[in-house]
């Protein structure tokens, strides 16, 4: 049995051995006050298919199931008894809640549990953010002894961004710490033991401190696993676990994901408690519809020149995200780019820090409108302005790959995306097809000659060596897919 396997099994075991307790409340532990909402009056019943294209589905156990709130159509429905929190949002200027947030913030204001299935750009972070300060603010001022609000993130980008979030919408004076690895340790501890009141932090960084007992995690009250997909694919389970069960078991907990794998079903199915599952459009995976896709089968000594040209068509004021596979490869396209005479900026996990918030910082600012980088630096990449993303190598899985078209085309933008195929990328044709024909994208034929060419191989496969069938490789594309869970054996698509 492989290393991998122990450590799923050894956490598979845990969960299943520990779940009796997650849900025994301490008895020195103060209760927890959770119903904020009071239904504004001008609120009605409204189709949130016809209108928000919102679906929700209640997970509570047994069959009596709760009212689900109507969503919030201006965000005076939702915080007309938050002052503050209205100013904040005028000063800001946002004029409409997005459609996750509208459905979003009447259920976790009423104190549920939270499944939001959404990808990036829909609004999630402050979906969470909003409720999380009023939670806060309404628990007894005596009984708060650390902090009270954690946010679990797979990157210190996406941390960083959280946090700057907490800032702009500052709330009750309300100081947030950045936990990463790679960050200022020592500067860290100082400022936990100083006191604050929101922790945003990746999980490994954040265990550190944990079982060093240089934080304590009791006072949490309210928790957000935010891109639990994406700090799954990272491996940070194990860590998430120890994290958790250090946390009152009576928290309001939150989850965010762009997909909903048997992975994450699992984890939200451990440490949530009767959720309610928000989601906009379908579970079943699908890039968003305001990018087109463009798709091109190349060889791997084509892809270059394809990439300069594309670079040397550029608008003026294009801005274009490079995704490639290595660290290498990044650094390579970039420097041949800057010799070219273009402003270029790369990002990957063996530069500093400084280096990758300077180059997140210049390409935001659109000081270079050319960002070369891996999937694992660019998670949580938040620039609203990127009008192309370019797939210069194909991501390993098609989560990835949604996860990349999504870079662009939000904030109610169009935008456009680039992907360069090859022949070692076949296995991913049948599972690319389907995410294009959903949106509505051209297929090219050579793609699917691809796809059938793949199958035919791994049927020639599998009748000479009836025990390595497909699923050897890491389980079918079904699984991969994570599907929707409302034709599986119960509600969570077990």
């Amino acid at each position: 049995m492989s290393l991998l396997t122990c450590d799923k099994v050894h956490i598979l075991s845990l969960m299943v051995n520990l779940k009796p307790f997650l849900h025994i409340l301490p008895a020195d532990l103060p209760p927890i006050k959770k119903y904020f909402y009071t239904e504004a009056e001008t609120l009605v019943f409204s189709n949130r298919k016809e209108t928000n294209n919102i679906f929700v589905d209640d997970l509570k156990e047994g069959e009596e199931k709760r009212p689900i709130p109507n969503p919030c159509r201006t965000f005076l429905e939702a915080f007309s008894l938050y002052p503050e929190i209205m100013e904040n949002i005028e000063r800001v200027g946002f004029t409409k809640p997005t459609p996750i947030q509208s459905q979003a913030w009447p259920v976790l204001l009423s104190g549920e549990d939270l499944i939001a299935i959404a990808q990036t750009g829909t609004g999630k972070t402050l979906a969470y953010l909003l409720p999380g300060f009023i939670h806060m603010d309404g628990q007894p001022v005596a009984e708060q002894n650390g902090p009270g609000m954690l946010v679990l993130t797979p990157t210190r980008e996406l941390a960083l961004q959280i946090e700057a979030e907490c800032k702009k919408y500052r709330y009750k004076d309300y100081k947030s710490l950045c936990i990463y690895g790679g960050g200022d340790r020592r500067g860290q501890i100082n400022m936990v033991k100083g006191g604050i009141d929101i922790v945003i932090a990746t999980p490994g960084r954040l265990n550190d401190l944990q079982m060093n007992e240089l934080i304590t995690l009791s006072s949490i009250s309210y928790l957000v696993l935010d891109e639990a997909d994406r700090m799954l694919d990272m491996g940070f389970e194990p860590q998430i676990m120890k994290i958790i069960l250090d946390i009152r078991p009576d928290r309001q907990t939150v989850l965010t994901s762009a997909t909903w794998p048997t992975g994450v079903r699992r984890l939200a199915k451990s440490y949530l408690k009767n959720p309610m599952m928000v989601y906009v459009g379908t579970l079943d995976l699908a890039a968003v519809n305001t990018v087109q896709q463009t798709v091109t089968i190349v060889s791997e000594e084509e892809k270059k020149s394809y990439l300069y040209d594309f670079v040397r068509n550029m608008l003026p004021q294009d801005k274009v995200l490079i995704f490639v596979g290595r660290k290498i490869m990044a650094d390579d396209i970039s420097s041949d780019l800057c010799l070219q005479g273009l402003a270029v900026q790369s990002l990957h996990g063996d530069r500093d820090q400084h280096d990758r918030e300077e180059a997140l910082q210049e390409f935001k600012e659109s000081r270079v409108r050319i960002l070369v980088a891996t999937d694992l630096a660019s998670r949580g990449l938040d620039v609203h302005d990127i009008t192309h993303v370019f797939n210069y190598d194909f991501p390993r899985n098609i989560e990835e790959y949604v996860h990349r078209v999504g870079r662009t085309g939000r904030a109610g933008r169009s935008g456009a995306a680039v992907t360069l195929v090859t022949r070692q990328d076949w296995r991913m044709a049948s599972e690319l097809i389907p995410i294009l024909e959903r949106s509505g994208q051209d297929i090219p034929e050579e793609l699917v000659l691809m796809a059938e060419r793949y199958e035919k191989h791994m049927k020639e496969k599998e009748l000479r060596d009836p025990k390595g069938g497909p699923g050897r490789a890491g389980g079918s594309s079904s699984d991969r897919r994570g599907g929707g869970g409302r034709g599986g054996r119960d509600r969570w698509g077990f």
